[in-house]
């Protein structure tokens, strides 16, 4: 379990949905009272906590997990807008094990998370292959394949495809397809979207078909 502490409700959601979406449970929390009580029911194996909270910050919460015997080896990720060297230093000096400052890109943040888990020696969730009749996206060695054929892709092609199959038979908008594979901070178009399905259909072939345009919305595969 990933606890997401901040009171930004938009932010919040994008970053437990990008976390479950990519094989981990996580619950969002407004604050650092919601927090403490979460974890009178279960502690989690990370903590995202942002700084600017209403009530206590995030530093003063970082302070009592890491005084606690009970949350003192919990990894905490700082995830704030405050990206002033002062603040990161003291964030790092209270004891957190990372420290991202927003706006950032979703596939870093997720490496960031999978980075911190494995120092921690918790155990990485995601699935190693994701499978749809002879179309195959194996996750750890990055590479696709149809039947015995390797598929060239892009890195966005790769995530594109990846992101689809993890939530195969789900609709997935534009804007979510954006926020996850370029970052919810990417100043391009929805078009950029319909532009790399494109290719990735043309590279598919005939498994191209199964990546279906849902008018008006955006796409889902396996529906």
């Amino acid at each position: 379990m990933i606890y997401c502490v901040e009171d930004e409700r938009n932010i919040r959601e994008l970053i437990v949905y990008t976390l479950e979406s990519s094989g981990f449970h996580a619950k969002g929390l407004e604050s650092g009272q919601e927090l403490m009580q979460e974890m009178e029911k279960e502690l989690p194996d990370l903590v995202l906590l942002d700084i600017m909270l209403p009530g206590e910050d995030g530093l003063e919460i970082l302070s009592r997990l890491k005084a606690s015997e009970v949350t003192r080896e919990i990894p905490v990720i700082m995830v704030t807008a405050k990206g002033a060297e002062y603040d990161k230093v003291m964030g790092l000096d209270y004891g957190a094990d990372d420290y991202i400052t927003k706006p950032f890109g979703m596939m870093e943040f997720i490496a960031r998370v999978r980075a911190v888990l494995r120092r921690a020696g918790k155990e990485d969730r995601e699935q190693d292959v994701l499978q749809i009749g002879d179309l195959q996206v194996q996750i750890k060695q990055h590479q696709v394949l149809i039947g015995d054929r390797k598929i060239t892709l892009t890195l966005k092609e790769f995530e594109l495809l990846k992101y689809l199959m993890e939530n195969q038979g789900i609709v997935m908008s534009r804007d979510r397809l954006l926020g996850h594979v370029w970052g919810y901070d990417f100043d391009g178009e929805t078009r950029t979207v319909d532009v790399h399905i494109r290719t990735l259909r043309q590279k598919l072939g005939s498994y191209g078909d199964m990546i279906e345009t849902v008018r008006g919305v955006g796409y889902r595969i396996g529906g």
